[in-house]
């Protein structure tokens, strides 16, 4: 039976419930001892059976299972019902390469180490200590719907030196050296071994205690002058409160959801209008992130990970901790995912709920009269970390009291880094530091924005702004004008983002109107961005295609929630392409919006050895949502803007 603990259809799966799918699969028979279990997550009931859901008993609990069987080098689905204690669904998934588990990960470096080439090279470049050596596991791409390799499970295996157990093996990549593996067989089959240059001669420490090292290629020889405490105190508690999975923050309601492949995922997301809640997002979630490295050389060529859907963002979150990763009063939140054996496993303080001051809300003064309104501005902040190899991206949800949500992306940890000889700078990227190099690259996100503007019947519309021609009703040629261009179907809401014009997009209800007639609305506002620099025949091109718009809207499907598909390991080319070649209409329809943002990172030196946090991001913000400023009535701050404050202090 369901777990006591899920009250509601979205909880995610608890351990007990975890702990039960893992049962009911061994005792249906159709899974061995070598089964490798690579998802366990909730399979979320139809969104009409939510949006009506109050309380009382929770429908039926379904969870969605994917299992690796290595000896037969085939991947399968299964629905397994709790309430039921039973598989209700199960199929092969012909050609699917699902994403890599932890258990692979280190199989395949034990397997590296042991191999008999790939100690040789090391030995030719001065390392007999093999137990130093680290190796990272990448994914091989595709190269085409013929690709013969996509038949077995492969990862290039990629080579690091430590000098000790605790340094950071990046700065001392092994240049010229792969080996690819097949990760079914847990075999090595071919060691690539070119000439290169040497390790480079220095470390590249950050922990306070090693930075002082005598070959650390750091100015930083001691800890800096002292930093006086900056303390955030709330002394009669937040603002927020946390029911199991229920938020409550101002006038904001949201549930907190979280699956193994993409992390943190938000549910039911509405504000408090006139004693009703307004519906905004039904579900958003971070569903996929590209990043391809412009490299040409052996090692890092075929670098271009898709680290959801290859890797999986969901089992590496931190255990976030007090004064380090969030300020003032926090609430965590646990999560549970499992292991290659299906065995639930608690992540502790993975998501991390606390308010921010940032400043003036809004504010006015009245010349004439000296009167003046001030109101701070707050947030509340719902933010987890995923350690994806050597970068860490940081998902912060900010909700704003005026109705703005804001998604940001901190992009933090180690860049990816290759040996350079010295008389060969790198031609495609940035020296760190003697022997040492990053390539250029990009990260691309892309975020599912399940919408729900007021109802399930949106629309999506473009809006530019359009210089009028100069004439007698614009006699000074400085008019224009914010016009709206209605995406009216997947073919047509296929879009780039435009500085120049201001673009944004505008998602209506075209059956819900303002007190002033117009539709209600939410508008998307796209931060600074690029596009992908590969080539259009490159494999990569067809793989990634959706991080080549900005924009994409499609019709709501459920089985639709990856943006380069389901199984984009060693995959030609899935997701939105495939999912927006159906042409549906989009006009007052339930709809998802689909939003690629990014970083274009030409490394610099001050990224070295830890780079300091990058942001990339977007806005949701109200437009004809609310008839006023919603946040009119914040009350004002204590006690310094009070009007009674003032007049004392002005007497």
């Amino acid at each position: 039976m369901a777990s006591a603990s899920s009250a509601h259809p979205l909880d995610p799966l608890s351990k007990d419930e975890i702990g039960a799918v893992n049962g009911i699969l061994r005792a249906d028979g159709r899974i061995g001892d070598a089964s490798r279990f690579v998802s366990i997550t909730l399979k979320e009931p139809p969104k009409a059976v939510v949006q009506v859901f109050s309380d009382g008993p929770v429908p039926d609990r379904e969870a969605f299972v994917v299992l690796r069987e290595p000896r037969r080098r085939a991947t399968y689905e299964a629905v397994v019902s709790l309430t039921r204690g039973s598989v209700t669904a199960w199929r092969h998934v012909p050609g699917a390469q699902p994403a890599l588990t932890e258990a692979e990960f280190r199989a395949c470096e034990e397997t590296v180490r042991a191999d008999a080439r790939w100690q040789a090279a090391l030995r030719r470049r001065g390392v007999t200590d093999f137990s130093l050596a680290v190796v990272d596991s990448w994914t091989v791409g595709c190269r085409g719907p013929a690709d013969e390799r996509r038949s077995r499970r492969l990862v290039h295996a990629l080579t690091f030196v430590r000098t000790g157990p605790r340094d950071n093996p990046y700065a001392r990549p092994v240049e010229g050296l792969r080996a690819l593996v097949d990760l079914d067989e847990m075999t090595v089959l071919e060691v690539a071994d070119e000439d290169g240059p040497p390790l480079p001669p220095h470390a590249g420490n950050y922990a306070a205690d090693l930075i002082a090292r005598d070959d650390n290629w750091t100015t930083v020889t001691a800890p800096g002058p002292a930093l006086r405490p900056l303390d955030i105190t709330q002394p009669e508690g937040p603002s927020f409160t946390v029911d199991g999975h229920a938020v409550s923050w101002w006038k904001w309601r949201l549930r907190l959801g979280f699956t193994p492949r993409e992390g943190l995922v938000l549910h039911r997301v509405g504000f408090m209008d006139a004693g009703r809640e307004r519906p905004v997002l039904y579900r958003a979630s971070l569903s996929e992130i590209f990043t391809p490295y412009a490299d040409p050389g052996l090692v890092h060529r075929h670098k271009a990970a898709f680290d959801e859907g290859e890797y999986g963002a969901g089992f590496v979150v931190n255990s976030l901790e007090p004064g380090c990763d969030c300020l003032g009063e926090i609430r965590y939140v646990d999560v549970v995912v499992h292991d290659d054996h299906g065995a639930p496993v608690t992540l502790p303080r993975a998501i991390c709920l606390h308010e921010e001051d940032v400043g003036v809300g809004w504010k006015h003064t009245d010349f004439r009269t000296g009167e003046v309104e001030t109101r701070r501005q707050r947030r509340l902040v719902v933010s987890s970390f995923a350690v994806l190899g050597n970068y860490q991206y940081g998902y912060f949800w900010y909700f704003c009291l005026d109705g703005t949500i804001e998604f940001q992306i901190k992009l933090t940890g180690m860049v990816s880094t290759g040996a350079a000889g010295p008389d060969a700078p790198p031609r495609c990227g940035t020296l760190l530091a003697p022997g040492l190099y990053a390539p250029n690259h990009q990260h691309f996100f892309n975020v599912r924005l399940d919408m729900c503007v007021d109802g399930n019947e949106n629309a999506v519309h473009e809006v530019d702004a359009e210089r009028l021609p100069q004439g007698e009703d614009n006699p000074e040629g400085g008019a224009w004008v914010a016009r709206r261009t209605l995406l009216a179907d997947e073919a047509a809401a296929q879009r780039l983002a435009c500085p120049a014009t201001g673009r944004f997009w505008l998602i209506t209800n075209p059956a819900v109107r303002n007190r002033l007639g117009e539709p209600v609305a939410y508008k998307l506002v796209p931060g600074a961005t690029a596009l992908p620099q590969v080539r259009d025949d490159a494999s990569a091109h067809r793989r990634a295609a959706f991080a080549f718009k900005h924009l994409w809207v499609t019709a709501y499907d459920p089985g639709q929630l990856f943006a380069a598909g389901a199984y984009p390991n060693q995959h030609p080319g899935d997701g939105l392409p495939a999912y927006a070649a159906a042409d549906r209409p989009l006009d007052g329809t339930d709809l998802v919006v689909w939003h690629t943002f990014g970083d274009h990172h030409v490394v610099r030196p001050e990224d070295w050895p830890v780079m300091p946090v990058t942001t990339v991001g977007f806005q949701l913000k109200p437009f004809g949502f609310f008839d006023g400023n919603p946040a009119l009535d914040v009350p004002p701050p204590r006690p310094h803007c009070s009007r009674e404050h003032r007049r004392e202090s002005r007497q």
